[in-house]
């Protein structure tokens, strides 16, 4: 989640792409770089706007043009001068792809390097080695041509870490024209690949013809300053928790009277500067009988940023918090102070689930998503009721890694970025979750015990990094994921359970915080089956809450609390 002012085994790869005029196909000098636009200016353009990979596959193969096809296959075939591209999207992040164009020497692929033969005549050939024997060596050149020289006529032999392509040729291309190309490499993948991602990213997203109606939920004079949780007190009718980030107060909303009731639950004292403050709270299943809930709250001590989860008591009476100090159950040290989590929730089973952000910088560099000797990036599930003997927690004994001693038992899924907000199915006991994404893609995903969702090696469906890939792990991809012509950071919500004669009855319903965007969506084995925007909220989409009836509702970073109403239209 990015919340205002705050937005919040390197390989040699095999792809040798001679593109873009591929002038010494040509015999031409290469393009010098232009000035403007330049490298940087045509990575962040590919990172950050959609291409078109019809177009792409066009200038792929405009021989006069881009030349790709010259040394190129992409249908299995291969024989040129550089790899075949085939499934080069399945193998490679397109960060990796937009590099190698930009800067084809940096990383040559093994058995791709340029060898340059000169005879015992002076004559000089310069190709990619295609066959060796005692009696000659056969190169291909950029233009495609194969040529044979005799070892005995060979009088030197050099293998250069320079590149076949020259650098610069992306310079006669424009911004939406590099893109276009980069879009359609990215898109080649194997079969199923490309079907998955097909259908659970699609590329137009249909509107509600009526949309679902958002009725304000509280007096406007009752808003709150920048609120972040919203929730249903156990055991209690029509009254509810407000969290307020930055302030540190905790807000108790009576519903039950005539007029809304707010008074001040608890105040834990503002936020300090660089850190997001209180993030979420969870009340613990059997809150009317001990009391307790439990709060996740971003801070900084001696320059380092942590996320703490600790425990608290109500009164007596429960209207109020008792004053008694907290006590803390979890530290998770970060590296920075973006992606902090602040998902917090209890499951049908009765352990605390807490998500947990890759802590940062962006793209996570130290690879915390994967790194399972570490709490970040991760779903985390711990017993409250229990203490261990050297942690104030139980560890649920069917956690998945309480045999290995290179995971954390904490640990119960990993591979996220920032899961914000997830939540339960009350029907079917599934675990959603909205995974903040990073450039290009939003997520939802069904989290189930043990499994990786594949952060930095995958954003969404497409490949990321292979920084920190290891050989034989299995990656689990959303259900859903969406691109940022629709939102740039998913808030995850509740699936709908209120009235069973509903259409939208079993319907998951998330946003995003900055588009306002609201989507349902519907899945059957984890495989998406329908997603359809269903409305556009008035503020930013930072939490949904469930009443105890399930009904839903959405909370406005600005500070109004909406209620959502799914009687006046139809989901199909």
């Amino acid at each position: 989640m990015h919340l205002p002012p705050q937005d919040c085994r390197k390989r040699k790869f095999a792809l040798l792409l001679c593109c873009f005029g591929l002038s010494l196909c040509l015999g031409q000098t290469p393009l010098a770089p232009s000035k403007s636009p330049r490298i940087g200016d045509y990575r962040d353009f590919a990172l950050r706007h959609e291409g078109d990979p019809v177009r792409g596959r066009e200038l792929f193969g405009e021989a006069q043009r881009s030349g790709c096809v010259r040394c190129h296959t992409a249908d299995g075939r291969g024989g040129k001068a550089g790899p075949d591209l085939f499934a080069v999207g399945d193998k490679y992040g397109r960060r990796e792809i937009i590099d190698e164009v930009l800067l084809p020497s940096a990383t040559i692929a093994v058995g791709y390097n340029t060898t340059t033969l000169e005879t015992r005549d002076g004559e000089v050939s310069q190709g990619i080695i295609k066959q060796v024997t005692d009696e000659w060596i056969e190169l291909m050149g950029g233009d495609g041509k194969l040529v044979r020289l005799g070892t005995a006529d060979i009088r030197e032999r050099r293998t250069s870490e320079v590149s076949l392509m020259p650098q610069g040729l992306q310079a006669g291309l424009s911004l939406q024209e590099f893109t276009d190309l980069v879009e359609y490499l990215v898109s080649l993948k194997q079969p199923e690949s490309a079907e998955a991602t097909h259908h659970g990213m699609p590329n137009e997203i249909q509107r509600l013809p009526r949309p679902i109606i958002l009725r304000p939920f509280i007096a406007e004079e009752a808003r709150f300053d920048h609120p972040v949780w919203f929730g249903l007190v156990p055991g209690q009718s029509n009254v509810f928790l407000v969290v307020e980030h930055e302030t540190g107060r905790i807000w108790r909303l009576d519903k039950s009277k005539d007029h809304d009731a707010k008074t001040r639950f608890v105040d834990l004292g503002p936020y300090a500067p660089g850190t997001r403050g209180l993030l979420g709270v969870a009340l613990h299943p059997k809150f009317a009988d001990n009391r307790k809930y439990y709060f996740a709250r971003h801070v900084v001590e001696n320059g380092r940023f942590s996320t703490i989860i600790c425990e608290r008591e109500a009164s007596l009476d429960a209207i109020v918090d008792s004053g008694k100090p907290s006590r803390l159950l979890l530290r998770i040290d970060e590296d920075s102070n973006v992606h902090y989590g602040g998902g917090l929730a209890f499951g049908p089973d009765g352990f605390l689930y807490i998500g947990t952000g890759d802590s940062g910088p962006q793209e996570d560099p130290r690879g915390n998503g994967q790194n399972v000797a570490r709490l970040l990036g991760k779903m985390l599930r711990v017993d409250v009721d229990h203490n261990e003997a050297d942690k104030p927690y139980g560890l649920p004994a069917d956690n998945p890694f309480m045999s290995r001693p290179d995971f954390r038992p904490e640990i119960w899924a990993y591979g996220l970025r920032e899961p914000w907000r997830f939540s339960f199915d009350p029907a079917t006991g599934e675990l959603w979750a909205g995974d903040v994404g990073q450039d290009r893609y939003e997520e939802v995903d069904v989290i189930r015990r043990g499994e990786n969702f594949g952060w930095n090696v995958y954003e969404g469906f497409e490949r990321f990094s292979n920084h920190y890939r290891r050989d034989g792990e299995n990656f689990v991809p959303p259900v859903f994921a969406y691109a940022r012509k629709f939102g740039v950071s998913v808030t995850g919500g509740f699936v709908y359970r209120a009235n069973p004669r509903s259409s939208f009855f079993g319907v998951y319903i998330c946003g995003d915080y900055q588009s306002r965007r609201i989507f349902g969506l519907t899945q059957e084995k984890r495989v998406l089956r329908m997603v359809r925007e269903i409305g556009m909220a008035p503020q930013s989409i930072v939490s949904f809450g469930r009443g105890a009836n399930g009904e839903l509702y959405l909370v406005g970073y600005e500070g109004m609390v909406y209620e959502l109403d799914f009687s006046q239209c139809t989901f199909e």
